[in-house]
């Protein structure tokens, strides 16, 4: 199938050269390498940046694909786009490579390229530019959610999809932001936190109301989209101030629990204070706690001792909630609590050896993945 026929290769670059003030150069490449490139970028367009050049398709021919290329420095990221929607919109209409983004998408796409040229920079905090924070109308408090899809790469998610999947399951105003391939910003107005009926729940905190919603759109997410995906929520915030180091807090949350609590796909960051915590303290000094709170650690963590104590800490040291929730005899939890103890020197019925114990099964965790 050819792609863009009626178009000129020649007069194409010609008007090219004269529009953006450099030398554009036209190039073959065989059709399999372009399309393998194409498919391959993380945000595939008209045209691809590649070893520092930028080159646009013209057309697509049954062994080759017709290109436009000038060197990368001298083309702005605004000359970039603008050429590839003058590109898009000579096309033929059947074509099914191109796909044009809607007002919308095309607005969250200023808005992520924004946070990612903050990112280079090396910047912990940024207030987003007037103007774009007009485009998406995030001057008023949104609720943040980070969406990291762990599909496969051949499954490319499109913008139109997942906002339709997430209106359906909201039905509240969201504006959601490509970051990259697989991850997603998703800003819900905090009408999304009445969902079910949450705010006739006078007793439920604002953690209790995010953590639910968070769980629910997983489960949906679960249920309706191709492979695992890993959540993490923020407490509601204002775009326009804080939108970027919300961003970089999202992030460092879904790494944290991945890193801690693996096979957990739902991460809260007040859930990971501790391991937050954990987790600056260097390497060195990580090894040397373990080996001084506890010296034979693969005897003393087997899998039902982890299993023992992680519900034990998760439910308050609390014995015969513990006990029921493992579904044995409270004497049995008992009889294992003694045996670590024994083994270790530590009781972690004591409020300071649970507190050494729980940060060495945090540590023991990563140390033995490593």
């Amino acid at each position: 199938m050819k792609v863009g026929s009626r178009m000129d290769w020649g007069t194409v670059r010609e008007q090219l050269e004269g529009i953006l003030g450099i030398n554009v150069e036209a190039v073959k490449w065989p059709l399999t390498d372009w399309e393998q490139a194409w498919g391959a970028s993380e945000e595939p367009s008209v045209s691809l940046v590649k070893h520092g050049r930028v080159y646009w398709l013209v057309q697509k021919q049954e062994t080759e694909a017709l290109l436009l290329a000038a060197d990368e420095p001298l083309v702005s990221e605004v000359e970039r786009r603008l050429v590839d929607l003058v590109l898009a919109a000579k096309k033929e209409p059947e074509s099914k490579l191109v796909r044009m983004p809607s007002e919308e998408e095309r607005k969250a796409g200023l808005v992520r390229d924004w946070l990612h040229q903050q990112q280079e920079r090396g910047f912990t905090h940024a207030e987003m530019p007037d103007q774009l924070v007009s485009l998406l109308s995030l001057y008023s408090t949104k609720v943040p959610i980070l969406l990291y899809g762990d599909y496969t790469t051949s499954r490319r998610v499109q913008y139109a999809e997942l906002k339709k999947l997430l209106d359906s399951f909201f039905d509240a105003e969201i504006t959601l932001i490509p970051l990259t391939e697989k991850e997603w910003l998703i800003l819900g107005s905090e009408k999304i936190l009445s969902m079910d009926g949450m705010d006739d729940r006078d007793e439920e905190t604002l953690e209790d109301k995010l953590a639910a919603m968070g769980y629910g759109l997983h489960e949906m997410l679960e249920n309706e989209w191709v492979g695992e995906a890993h959540l993490a929520v923020h407490y509601p915030m204002t775009p326009a101030k804080s939108l970027y180091s919300v961003v970089l807090q999202l992030r460092e949350t879904i790494m944290l629990g991945r890193t801690y609590h693996v096979g957990s796909s739902m991460h809260l960051p007040w859930e990971l204070q501790l391991e937050k915590l954990v987790h600056l303290v260097p390497e060195s000094e990580k090894a040397s706690f373990l080996e001084r709170v506890l010296k034979r650690l693969d005897v003393a963590f087997d899998p039902e001792t982890m299993t023992t104590l992680e519900q034990f800490f998760q439910l308050d040291c609390n014995v015969s909630e513990t006990a029921k929730k493992l579904y044995i005899h409270r004497n049995t939890l008992l009889y294992r609590l003694d045996k670590f103890k024994q083994e270790t020197g530590l009781d972690v019925r004591t409020f300071n050896n649970a507190v050494l114990v729980k940060i060495a099964m945090l540590l023991y965790k990563v140390t033995k993945r490593k």
